[in-house]
């Protein structure tokens, strides 16, 4: 066996984090495979391999016996006691001997052959590994190494394999150079004849939701729960939390000391604005919170259409429907419910103005008390990056 093929099993043994023991036992597999293929024969062998050296012997194992009976099947793994005294005298019946049939010139073809199958079998068993890793990991957010970039695709150093970031998957004005670090979401693990694809994002909601989690411990251990997150990414997000503890506040919470906790999120996005909201069981709360930083009058409901009207002060309305209808479209999206905005001046134009607000005196009540007072120092916290 060539010394350097042992070497290089060893190399890659190191490299792709592959247990030794069952490599080298494969490969003693593949010589005793290649010996039974070149001989033809089908008497019970077994291979001593120095994992040092790469020497190797082949043994056919025989049973001593007085006599063999050339019908019985197990006659080819017979040795009579005359014969078996002819290599060592001491030998008697009911003894097991091994008799070397390492054939002459087999080491090229063994070597040859053993090189193609392990590698194959390292290249099987390291893609095996990744595939496990990174597949229980599909909805985590990873930390990699910009590599290089073809055809406006990112690919991603992530230690054992390459991640890959599609165009379709990055924040529209993100530039990326190569060594740079670089956080993504896991979208997507697949098997391929080539290994396993490990596909990123940098747009999923669920990179803001990781990041949150990671970067809040009330968030981490449970106390504030994420209810909703919804994004236009590299653009504006919009996260509902909510605290089971009244004595918890979930937005505070999110904003951190002197907003630092959110804004290192928005550092992390490139000054992607995040609005963060206080979620509420009552919908009319909800939504009104949701259209923050926007100031809401009243909220009328109807649960069957999960539809809403809602009234803002004539000088907050495009503040509340927002840039391209930003805000609304994210409102709407974060509560699951179709949100109808109108100006005071609108609404009564509509007839709708004073019915609403004595229908909804209850619901302001409850906004303005608690509903989302803290949710401007979320917005404050950002203001210096616009």
């Amino acid at each position: 066996m060539n010394l350097d093929l042992i070497e290089a099993i060893k190399g890659l043994v190191k490299a792709k984090k592959v247990d030794e023991k069952i490599v080298f036992d494969a490969l003693e597999m593949v010589l005793l495979t290649a010996y039974k293929k070149e001989s033809g024969s089908n008497a019970k062998t077994s291979v001593t391999l120095n994992r040092e050296t790469g020497d190797y012997h082949i043994y056919e194992e025989k049973t001593v016996v007085e006599e063999i009976d050339p019908l019985a099947e197990n006659a080819i793994n017979e040795i009579t006691v005359a014969d078996a005294k002819k290599i060592d005298k001491t030998y008697e019946a009911g003894d097991m001997l091994r008799i070397e049939v390492t054939p002459k010139n087999f080491g090229r073809v063994a070597a040859q052959t053993a090189k193609q199958v392990m590698i194959q079998k390292l290249r099987e068993a390291e893609r095996g590994s990744i595939y496990d890793e990174f597949s229980g990991r599909e909805g985590d957010v990873i930390t990699g190494t910009v590599k290089w970039s073809e055809s406006r695709t990112i690919f991603v150093d992530l230690g054992r394999v390459e991640g890959i970031l599609p165009f379709a998957e990055q924040i529209e004005g993100e530039e990326f150079h190569p060594n740079d670090k670089i956080k993504c979401y896991v979208l997507e693990v697949r098997k391929t004849t080539k290994g396993p694809e490990i596909i990123l994002s940098r747009t999923h909601p669920g990179l803001l939701k990781r990041l949150f989690e990671l970067e809040v411990p009330e968030i981490y251990s449970g106390t504030v729960e994420i209810k909703s997150v919804v994004r236009e990414a590299g653009s504006r997000s919009k996260i509902a939390v909510y605290a089971m503890d009244p004595n918890v506040d979930p937005v505070g919470a999110c904003v951190g000391p002197k907003g630092q906790r959110v804004q290192n999120i928005v550092n992390e996005l490139h000054d992607e604005k995040i609005d963060i909201v206080r979620w509420d069981e009552d919908p009319a709360v909800y939504i009104a919170n949701a259209l923050s930083p926007a100031k809401v009058i009243s909220v009328s409901v109807w649960e069957e259409e999960k539809s809403s009207y809602v009234i803002v002060p004539d000088y907050q309305l495009s503040l509340a429907i927002g840039k391209a209808g930003q805000n609304a479209r994210l409102a709407a999206k974060l509560t699951g419910w179709k949100i109808d905005i109108k100006s005071e001046t609108q609404a009564k134009e509509e007839g709708f103005g004073q019915a609403a607000e004595e229908e909804d005196d209850d619901i302001l009540g409850d906004i303005e008390t608690g509903g989302d007072a803290e949710a401007p120092a979320a917005e404050e916290a950002q203001e210096d990056k616009e």
